[in-house]
């Protein structure tokens, strides 16, 4: 029947992206422990390039890299049940380790988690430049707000600023990076004339003179034209604010959610934003759902496998997370308590969708939370053969309108070497993912976009009304407000 419900329009060429994080587990504390698995190994630098590797042999289009700035304390208001079951904890910084997955790879992309809360935007655009250089342009940046007290108060602030103001922080932060990735120099500044002694054309190279509410950023820019100058930019959040961010901002939207009706109307309306309210081609924004697969060539074979699985899964841990990702602890709820809406700080739209979809026929309770974020955290857990995957996929794609996964890990790297090796060529059978990259050897957005030349943001996206263009007089194209 599922693939009946399909021919109405054409499949949809599937944007795979890993989901990794540096530290050990990520979205399964404690499966660490499980003897085949090898994310522990997360401070070893060939640890990620063996990863990149793999990933690209697969035509994988990306490595998402999550991040956080601060430790798991909300439940049981103590950073203890984080530290013992290694939910995210300790987590190194992502960006740092780019440059060595890229100088092993060719077309493979990576976008890396980096907020804009904590970080003034004239040392965050000049480091996003460097990577990008390095890669070749094969560079995203998930930009995020941030969602635990314990980095707002490392970062000297006693608790995260509100939910909305957050975003009208992150607002004026990307108008700042488009003005010094796109405005403050020209495509053509760099001459590199070894006759005349010229190395970059004075005049050609421009402050930028912001002066906001959040920053005063004079410029000029630090370094040269990127090749995609901005990242390929992707974001979390379906929150209101977060949706009126995306519908302007956002080429990639990560959603995370245990089903697909809890998202689908939040898709929906963020096409529907970006559209009416700021111009844009809804279908330009690719939303990419959270799944974890685990896969066998009998269904049985699998459901051993998550029977394995969750013998090793911290219920501490999970719980610890899910703290974090709602601000809500729930160590102060009864063992057979229902979850309660709350108005949350951290992560609303989780906190409210765990209180308006409950898991079948029973209910939230701390129990049932726990069970289902110890594996895949926030995300479904899709246990099968690669056709009933498969058929897995299909449904959020036909359901919620997604365009492709941010694929998780149970065991690392065994869960991604079985979907190499189940997955991916039952996707391709059925048309659902390419057998190459569409620019081998292209930036991140180019293959993202599958389209030759499109290094730089689209033409409606807001970021390229900055761009400064070659041949193009100052005076022609003043720096946007």
């Amino acid at each position: 029947m599922a693939d009946s419900k399909n021919d109405a329009k054409p499949k949809k060429s599937l944007v795979l992206n890993a989901f990794v994080e540096m530290c050990s587990g990520h979205q399964s504390p404690g499966l660490w422990r499980h003897p085949d698995d090898q994310s522990w190994r997360f401070n070893d630098v060939s640890h990620w390039v063996e990863l990149a590797k793999l990933l690209e042999e697969a035509k994988i289009h990306g490595i998402f890299v999550a991040d956080v700035l601060g430790g798991y304390d909300v439940y049981s208001g103590s950073l203890d049940p984080a530290k013992i079951s290694g939910a995210q904890w300790p987590v190194n910084e992502p960006l740092a380790v780019v440059s060595a997955m890229a100088a092993a790879t060719e077309s493979i992309g990576f976008g890396v988690t980096v907020s804009t809360t904590y970080e003034q935007p004239y040392h965050l655009a000049r480091r996003l430049s460097t990577i990008d250089h390095l890669s070749k342009g094969r560079l995203g940046w998930n930009i995020v707000t941030s969602y635990l007290d314990s980095a707002a108060k490392n970062m000297g602030l006693t608790e995260q600023p509100k939910h909305d103001d957050r975003y009208a922080q992150a607002e004026e932060y990307l108008k700042v990076v488009y003005k010094l990735l796109e405005s403050s120099w020209r495509d053509d500044a760099v001459k590199l004339d070894r006759k005349s002694g010229v190395y970059t054309q004075p005049d050609l190279v421009r402050q930028i003179d912001h002066n906001g509410k959040f920053f005063n950023v004079p410029g000029p820019h630090l370094c040269q034209p990127s090749p995609q100058r901005t990242p390929l930019l992707l974001q979390a959040g379906t929150s209101r604010a977060g949706k009126q961010f995306a519908a302007q901002h956002a080429e990639a939207v990560f959603i995370s959610a245990h089903a697909p009706a809890v998202t689908a109307k939040n898709i929906a309306e963020l096409r529907q934003i970006a559209k009416d309210e700021f111009g844009r081609d809804p279908a330009s924004i690719k939303v990419l759902a959270l799944v974890t697969p685990i896969l066998g060539r009998t269904e049985e074979e699998a459901r051993a496998k998550l029977a394995d699985y969750r013998q090793y899964a911290s219920h501490e841990g999970a719980l610890a997370l899910f703290g974090g990702w709602t601000g809500m602890d729930l160590s102060k709820y009864g063992d057979e308590e229902e979850l309660r809406h709350v108005e949350s700080n951290a992560v609303k739209s989780t906190a409210e969708a765990y209180a308006k979809f409950s898991p079948g026929t029973s209910k939230w309770t701390k129990h049932t939370i726990a069970e289902h974020v110890a594996i895949g955290g926030n995300g479904p857990v899709l246990v099968g053969t690669p056709s009933q995957v498969a058929d897995g996929l299909e449904d959020w794609v036909r359901e919620a309108d997604v365009d492709g996964f941010n694929l998780a890990y149970a065991l690392f790297p065994q869960s991604f070497k079985d979907i190499i090796e189940l997955l991916l060529p039952e996707l391709k059978k059925r048309g659902l993912f390419w057998e190459d990259y569409a620019v081998p050897r292209g930036t991140y957005r180019e293959n993202f976009y599958q389209k030759p030349g499109q290094s730089g943001p689209p033409d409606e996206h807001v970021a390229s009304k900055y761009r400064w263009r070659a041949g193009v007089s100052a005076e022609d194209h003043p720096i946007p407000e």
